[in-house]
């Protein structure tokens, strides 16, 4: 018979309890009331069911209750769970083992679990609860916020921890100048020392946000009609604030449980054991609201999932997991800034032998730290402003390093991959948002003869949640296939055997002018897929002036691109887009900052100095781009291909121009190399530099190509930047004059697109080329002795390049066909295939305020599926790469390439997971 289980509270953790149950087919099937199973009510005290508390702050950038909702549409129904969203508990009785809610209503249980979370701590001081104070908690929180900051013009944040900073970022978004105060004596006490801190610091205030640390919040001051307008602190300074967030820390919400008698922390928390289960044997606890066996309350929610875990075990039967505590490793971007710990950091130098290796790069905001144990296992680690190591420095937490420290937070200078996958054990955590194992992995891939990431990805979930173990998870794989000496495919997909490369050579000299006909001729299949459209269409793009066939989104080649490419923008992971025009070498008039202010005031779009010298506004509606780029366009702004595998930018100091140290004008420079490689289509983005001195200002050693100038002319350096870790790049040539480096760069740009292969970083490239580190000899000998002969051909091939550009927003603006694209169809005339482009998708607006995305294969079959993106929640399917895999008709998500089936609309990547399928007649 079933038995009934009552879940207090539908947070992310309450909601991840009902999911592992069902994991587990231990939820009774609604379909037969009388078999077994947990028939389970759900009172929960917001009026939304579960949503991502991790991504709140998009709520400000405009994702909407829907997109944060972790509810999958009839999740609830086919599952018999009864949610009382508003209804929250009330009163417990263990005695008689009942509930009784807000409403009345007396439920009985023959288990109850407690996922009840955590309030916001709101220090007692005058004025805290004065109109203008708010908390940063729930959506209710977010919507009062936003709606009160439309008055508003400062802000003041009280805590400095992972939510204050979150909460800081928020009120930048709504326009606040912002401060943020935290009584530590460093930002993120919790997480990062004193040296992580300062770097995080420094990045922080370089956004306008001002930091007050070691002062307290003493009290709100408030104006005649009792609204708040300053926060005094305990220093005795005032800074004045119309908005005062309290984000200070939460504390449990164990008051259900003390009221009932359970047992609770001597701090708070409801007291559970090693199961989960609290001093009463039929009621749990998860998540924050709960003191795990080891004493600590976890604050995240990767514990809480755990948690929830063990508690689906035991109800389902197996009881065979425990939780007696978690790792706390964290790895988030804070205001832009990069931000990760793990293991245990802060053992104090020298105490029983503890060692720390540190790294630290004032001028780029970068810090990290590993402390080392006697032995020289890695105990820890903290790493700002690039955390790029984490995922291989993680998994080997309490392990010997498979390398020398250094090599794990100095900048490369080899350009091979880290070590680290071989060495580790098969009981190494390498993905923790899923708590998979390599020994898993390595299972997977034996088990069910994986020979990809995204086959890795569908058989163990790991991969498929913040991402930062897809480097790991990728060696381990390479790793598995080599040891049982499985060759990895070497194509680029199943429609094409040949590399990116092979398909360059083919299409320059074959002469070859669509998509169609390379496959037609070299691949099989009929549609191609998110992996070769793209290669495709940028070799068809480098090539463009060679084949004359005109700008990238015409003559079919729109149906190729990704979504970057198709609208010219880059997706954002709200589905937004931002627009970064081109500013050569940082020069910028006065006229054109104002148009880019006007822009971004008059779209309500937050904007933000890029890193490499641009402006960038973010935020932009899909639909609003070409109105924009009108504006930009007349005060002389151009494409900056921010979103194209292409050149980005050559970034400069003064030089000789301005400081008195320069010895060339890396100004001048820096702008003739931008103009002059701008809108070329490479295997992977790449970006310059050119510093005037050995100061290197403009830290050009960090570039894809990198420029000194010296007394004598110029120092030519290549390859910065690009391998699996941030590393120098090397020189290539030095003393040059201005022609003799133009011609050199022209060199080494053409050979980069004629042989590097997809996605292929210039570092990796020439790692590649020499092997064993003779890649930079191999360089030197095609492109200054001329070794193969091809120097003048990769010249003359530049020079028609320069010859053709044109800005790719002025010729979408000029052409109504292109236009169309940035709008909503009608799905009626979509439905019947009207205005639809062959392997390219449109958004079509449906009755009830939906959207559908709509797509015609090549034979003239449509399809409609909705427009959602199940697992980011924006409405961006219709912007994928529709192709085929397995001979099914499929779409990519352009958000991170998850593939749907267009007849059913399965994810073919986590079964779990589905578009709902749209008729055609609706």
């Amino acid at each position: 018979m079933a038995q009934t289980l009552v879940v207090i509270g539908h947070g992310m953790v309450g909601h991840r309890l009902l999911e592992a149950l069902a994991e587990r087919d231990a939820l009774a099937d609604p379909a037969r009331p009388g078999g077994g199973g947990w028939r389970v009510t759900v009172l929960a005290e917001e009026e939304r069911p579960a949503y991502d508390r991790v991504h709140l702050s998009a709520a400000f950038t405009g994702s909407s209750d829907e997109d944060l909702c972790l509810v999958r549409d009839g999740f609830l129904e086919r599952h018999g769970i009864d949610l009382r969203l508003g209804d929250p508990a009330e009163l417990i009785d263990p005695a008689a083992r009942t509930v009784t809610s807000r409403s009345g209503a007396v439920l009985r249980y023959d288990a109850l679990v407690l996922a009840t979370g955590s309030y916001p701590f709101v220090p007692p001081i005058e004025g805290a609860d004065a109109p203008g104070c708010f908390t940063y908690r729930t959506l209710d929180d977010v919507e009062a916020l936003t709606a009160y900051a439309r008055r508003a013009r400062s802000g003041v944040v009280v805590g400095g921890g992972l939510l204050g900073l979150e909460a800081a970022g928020a009120l930048r978004t709504l326009g606040l100048t912002t401060h943020v105060v935290e009584f530590a004596p460093r930002l993120m006490p919790l997480q990062v020392d004193d040296g992580g801190a300062a770097a995080l610091r420094a990045t922080i205030e370089s956004m306008g946000v001002a930091v007050h640390t070691g002062v307290g919040a003493a009290g709100v001051g408030t104006d005649g009609d009792g609204r708040a307008t300053l926060l005094r602190l305990s220093s005795g300074e005032e800074i004045g604030a119309d908005v005062v967030v309290f984000s200070a820390g939460v504390r449990p919400r164990d008051g259900l449980a003390r009221a009932c008698g359970l047992a609770v922390g001597d701090r708070g928390g409801v007291a559970v054991d090693a199961h989960c289960r609290t001093s009463d044997p039929y009621v749990y606890a998860v998540g924050e609201c709960a003191q795990s066996a080891d004493g600590t309350v976890y604050g995240l929610v990767a514990p809480g999932y755990q948690m929830a875990e063990t508690v689906a075990e035991a109800l389902a039967g197996a009881g065979g997991l425990t939780f007696t505590g978690a790792d706390t490793s964290t790895r988030l971007k804070l205001l832009g800034a990069d931000v990760a710990s793990f293991g245990e950091p802060f053992a104090p130098e020298g105490r029983g032998g503890a060692k720390s290796v540190v790294f630290s790069d004032a001028r780029e905001g970068v810090y990290k730290k590993l402390l080392l144990g006697p032995d020289g296992a890695l105990l820890g680690g903290i790493l700002v402003g690039d955390a790029q190591a984490y995922g291989s420095l993680k998994p080997h937490a309490g392990r010997l390093l498979p390398g020398p420290a250094e090599a794990f937070v100095l900048p490369s200078t080899g350009g091979a991959d880290l070590p680290g996958a071989d060495a580790l054990p098969d009981d190494a955590v390498v993905c923790s948002c899923h708590n998979v194992t390599k020994g898993r992995v390595r299972d997977a891939v034996a088990a069910q003869a994986l020979t990809d990431i995204g086959g890795v990805k569908k058989c163990t979930k790991a991969g498929t949640g913040c991402g930062g173990c897809l480097g790991t998870l990728q060696a381990v794989l390479d790793a598995e296939l080599s040891a049982r000496g499985v060759e990895k495919p070497r194509g680029l997909c199943e429609h094409f055997a040949l590399t990116r490369a092979e398909i360059y050579e083919t299409v320059r000299t074959e002469g070859v002018r669509s998509f169609g006909e390379l496959l037609e001729a070299h691949g099989t299949g009929g549609e191609g897929c998110a992996v070769c459209k793209p290669v495709v269409a940028n070799v068809l793009g480098t090539l463009a002036p060679d084949l004359g066939i005109g700008h990238i989104l015409t003559g079919g080649q729109a149906a190729l691109q990704d979504s970057n490419d198709l609208y010219l923008a880059n997706l954002q992971k709200d589905g937004t887009y931002s627009v970064v025009p081109r500013v050569a070498g940082g020069e910028i008039t006065a006229e054109q900052v104002i148009a880019l202010g006007e822009a971004a005031r008059d779209h309500g779009l937050y904007t933000k100095i890029t890193g490499a010298q641009r402006i960038g506004l973010f935020g932009v509606r899909r639909e609003q781009l070409p109105d924009i780029w009108r504006r930009l366009g007349a005060a002389g702004f151009e494409s900056g291909q921010a979103y194209g595998k292409s050149l980005r930018a050559v970034k400069s100091c003064v030089g000789a121009r301005f400081c008195r140290f320069g010895q060339g004008d890396s100004i001048r420079l820096a702008i003739d190399l931008e103009l002059r490689y701008r809108g070329l289509r490479t295997p992977h983005k790449f970006k310059g530099g050119v510093s005037g001195c050995l100061r290197e200002c403009a830290e050009a050693r960090g570039k894809d190509i990198g420029v000194i100038a010296t007394a004598h002319g110029w120092n030519l350096y290549a390859g910065g930047n690009g391998g699996a870790t941030p590393r120098h790049a090397d020189l290539l040539a030095s003393d040059l004059t201005t022609a003799e480096l133009l011609s050199l760069v022209d060199r080494f740009l053409m050979y980069y697109v004629r042989t590097g292969e997809r996605l292929e970083r210039t570092a990796a490239w020439i790692e590649r080329l020499g092997g064993a580190g003779a890649g930079l000899e191999h360089l030197r000998a095609v492109l200054i002795e001329d070794s193969l002969g091809i120097c003048a051909e990769l010249e003359a091939q530049m020079e028609r390049h320069v010859a053709a550009y044109e800005d790719e927003w002025r010729a979408v603006l000029a052409d109504p066909a292109a236009l169309e694209r940035f709008g909503t169809a009608d799905f009626g005339a979509a439905a019947r295939g009207d205005g639809l482009e062959p392997g390219r998708g449109r958004a079509a607006r449906l009755a009830d305020g939906s959207e559908a995305a709509v797509f015609k294969d090549r034979a003239g079959r449509v399809y409609a599926v909705g427009n959602r993106d199940p697992f980011s929640g924006a409405d961006v399917i219709a912007d994928g790469i529709m192709g085929s895999r397995d001979g099914v008709p499929v779409v990519a998500s352009p958000m991170h390439k998850q593939v749907f089936d267009l007849r059913t609309g399965a994810c073919l990547d986590d079964p779990e997971v589905s578009l709902p399928v749209v008729p055609l007649g609706w």
